[in-house]
């Protein structure tokens, strides 16, 4: 305030030294005046500039609040209690319903499988897998058989054949919402949050229930590129092995070659939900995440191993509940499941309230939900 002042006097006086008093007087009040605008609205500006998470979330987000308040402890070397050095600071992020949609139809993987099947190579797959995919609506489980599925479908095909796939599937357009492509239902406020932590030291995983070629073309293509590396994204695995040799029993009975290409075999390693996100966050990490972010029970494992009270420093874990029905499906009870998450010790994070937008301004949702 004192410094608008200032400004405002010296306005005021290179007024008057040019053009007098006197009649000139109501002008020069009107020129300090509109000095002091342009200064309190440059500082409005700034002042909002500053505020880290304030573009997407709402301005009265706590859990936004929250994330503030973690960050500037852990990254503060004075203070002894919370101070997490920067190869310490991991956050682990789940992708679909966490990072981008899956609350409706367009579910990336599912939706990709059922097109691979029945669009785009019904010639490269079983009528059984057809079957399967057709038969696929809306309220389907994408549990352990369904991955399976998946494995088969995609037999014979070398990882960047399946990489290449999924990035031109990212292209079509879903049904599900007007102006969208599968590629662009990242949510804006966690792609605010990730570039956010991502430079305040933070190595970021996702660590996806979708298969982990489909989720490194995902990322590789989406607003979160410039803050993941493919090495760091541990999803649901098939099996591989080095073309002409998918009925060898063990790896350990052939040499890869200069050359040689790697195909999935349709046969099927691990899903990566539940306990296995754990499980593989201990294998390729090596160590516990202080940041867990999720959006359904099947996160719940490696939300606990961050929390855990042997992570030797302060953790901790948020859960996406999708309860905007108006922007998006949610149809989550933002009452039950907020009371349910804190119960486990996770910060619940409202779409309907905390997000102030969650997709490009010329995304809408559609009419229904999917059209047969």
């Amino acid at each position: 305030m004192i410094k608008m002042k200032r400004i405002a006097a010296v306005v005021l006086s290179a007024f008057m030294l040019v053009s007098g008093v006197g009649s000139q007087a109501y002008a020069a009040g009107n020129a300090t005046r509109a000095a002091i605008r342009t200064v309190s609205t440059t500082a409005i500006k700034s002042a909002k500039k500053s505020t880290a998470l304030s573009t997407y979330w709402a301005a009265d987000s706590k859990p936004a609040k929250q994330l503030r308040s973690y960050v500037k402890k852990v990254t503060d070397k004075n203070n002894e209690e919370y101070y997490i050095p920067k190869k310490d600071r991991i956050a682990v992020f789940d992708m679909d319903g966490t990072l981008t949609c899956e609350t409706y139809f367009t579910y990336y993987d599912t939706m990709m499988f059922i097109e691979y099947c029945l669009k785009d190579h019904p010639d490269r797959v079983s009528d059984a897998l057809k079957k399967e995919a057709a038969s696929i609506k809306p309220g389907y489980t994408a549990g352990e058989e369904l991955a399976r599925n998946f494995a088969k479908a995609y037999a014979g095909m070398t990882v960047d054949e399946l990489y290449d796939y999924a990035v031109e599937f990212g292209k079509k357009k879903t049904e599900s919402f007007a102006n969208m492509r599968y590629i662009d239902g990242f949510y804006l406020p966690m792609v605010e949050l990730v570039k956010y932590l991502y430079d305040n030291g933070f190595t970021i995983y996702v660590v996806s229930g979708t298969e982990r070629t489909t989720t490194r073309a995902i990322v590789a293509n989406s607003p979160i590129k410039k803050y993941v590396s493919p090495n760091h994204i541990i999803g649901t695995e098939l099996e591989v092995k080095v073309k002409g040799n998918e009925k060898t029993s063990s790896n350990m009975d052939y040499k890869y070659a200069d050359g040689d290409e790697l195909v999935f075999t349709g046969g099927f390693v691990q899903k990566n939900l539940n306990a296995n996100k754990s499980i593989w966050i201990e294998r390729e990490i090596g160590q516990r995440p202080v940041l867990a972010f999720g959006n359904s029970g099947s996160d719940t494992s490696m939300m606990n191993y961050a929390l855990d009270e042997r992570n030797p420093y302060h953790a901790q874990a948020y859960m996406i509940v999708a309860d905007d029905s108006k922007r998006e499906w949610g149809s989550a009870n933002w009452t039950e499941k907020s009371a349910e998450y804190k119960a486990m010790g996770y910060i619940p994070v409202s779409m309907k309230n905390d997000f102030s937008q969650i997709y490009k301004k010329k995304i809408k949702k559609a009419a229904t939900q999917y059209t047969e």
